[in-house]
């Protein structure tokens, strides 16, 4: 569910409130499913008084309260089931009411919710559509949309997720020592995939870039002291920022095309202070080069050796040939497409569309009509994205 433009209270609330709400009664019950059905209701029941008898003054301990005694009454219900009898014993012990609701403390568990969802023993997909549903309060027909499968089948994959934490007896918790540095690495490659979705076409699920923000901002604030969480915030403001210049008439528009005036400068500035933080914090990982990048990217004109030797060093933590290409662009930008077309020509990206284009553009330049023609035909044939599909042949248009 996300927010209209003009937000009801209980909107507002499921907004700002789903995924703590739901991580706290996860961490309380132990299950995934009782606590989505019990936080559910308690927003249905909030859609139905909030209205007539008004917010409550801590919303998030009103719906927690409320939900918890949704899921004691269904278990209350189903005590026949033994394996529920421990449950109900820990939860009649804890048991109030929604008159209570304002006295009780909260826990933040949205970390562990978040590192449960992104276990590595859970595929990828399942690790992006779990933390979906789970933190950013997404419908399965809304995630399923966003990755372009029947919503069955999104259903399926999330329901298989939800089993294979219970089998496998995942901890809901966050891991410590050396095994936080992985996990945490996975869990912000997820977050990051999400925002990627929403990015690269607004038009159809641009809230996934916003709900990507969300969990990278609810990190940043459970985990203040990591220099790649703030750079990987950082790095999606910054992008971000760029939004409503990305796409003129539906047709995508690259970057130094791009109206500045409609960049947000307010978010800019966000970005900008989030990659300070970072930098402050010691940071010099991935996602915090990432982030200067942008950053360097949005001054007119870009530092582009400054950009090459970024790229450069990206290159060398992340060993990724899409990183070489974006320097060897950055090294034409600086003014020498001979020596970016070697090393465009040297990286084994065969079936990548981006390094066709790169490649009929540098030959371009370089008078080799021809050999541009041919790249971005090629190139043409590797894409999907519409927009991109328009752009390209647009290129080729203009070589006759």
């Amino acid at each position: 569910m996300i927010a209209a433009s003009t937000p009801t209270p209980v909107d507002a609330a499921f907004r700002d409130h789903w995924g703590r709400v739901l991580a706290a009664l996860i961490g309380f019950l132990g299950d995934f499913e009782l606590a989505e059905e019990a936080a559910q209701e308690a927003f249905a029941i909030a859609a139905e008084r909030w209205p007539r008898d008004g917010v409550p003054d801590h919303p998030t301990a009103w719906l927690l309260t409320t939900a918890r005694n949704r899921a004691i009454n269904r278990i209350r219900r189903e005590r026949v089931l033994t394996e529920k009898l421990r449950l109900l014993d820990v939860a009649e012990a804890g048991d109030t009411t929604p008159a209570d609701a304002d006295a009780v403390e909260i826990p933040d568990e949205r970390l562990e919710l978040i590192f449960t969802c992104c276990h590595p023993a859970l595929a990828t997909e399942a690790q992006v559509a779990l933390t979906l549903r789970t933190l950013g309060g997404l419908t399965t027909e809304q995630i399923a949309h966003a990755f372009l499968v029947p919503k069955p089948t999104m259903a399926q994959r999330l329901v298989r997720a939800k089993r294979k934490i219970k089998a496998a007896a995942i901890p809901f918790r966050v891991p410590d020592g050396d095994t936080l540095g992985e996990r945490l690495a996975g869990v912000l490659a997820v977050v990051y995939l999400i925002f990627n979705q929403g990015y690269s076409d607004p038009s159809a699920h641009g809230e996934l870039a916003t709900e990507a923000i969300r969990l990278g901002r609810a990190l940043a604030e459970l985990l203040p002291d990591e220099p790649e969480v703030h750079g990987l915030l950082a790095l999606m403001v910054l992008h971000d920022a760029r939004r409503d210049a990305r796409f003129r008439d539906g047709e995508l528009v690259l970057l130094a095309d791009q109206d500045r005036a409609l960049w947000d400068k307010a978010r800019l500035a966000s970005g900008h202070a989030l990659l300070e933080g970072a930098l402050a914090r010691g940071g010099r990982g991935p996602y915090v080069i990432q982030a200067a990048i942008a950053a360097l990217h949005a001054e007119d004109p870009p530092g582009w050796p400054q950009l090459a030797a970024l790229y450069g060093e990206l290159a060398r933590l992340t060993d990724s040939p899409v990183v070489e290409l974006n320097r060897a662009i950055a090294v034409a930008e600086g003014g020498d497409p001979r020596a970016a077309l070697a090393l465009a020509d040297a990286l084994p990206l065969e079936d990548f569309h981006y390094l066709h284009a790169t490649r009929g553009e540098l030959l371009r330049r370089l008078g080799r009509t021809r050999a541009a023609r041919d790249a971005y035909r090629r190139a043409l044939q590797l894409v999907h994205d519409d927009a991109e599909r328009r752009l390209l042949e647009g290129r080729l248009a203009e070589l006759g």
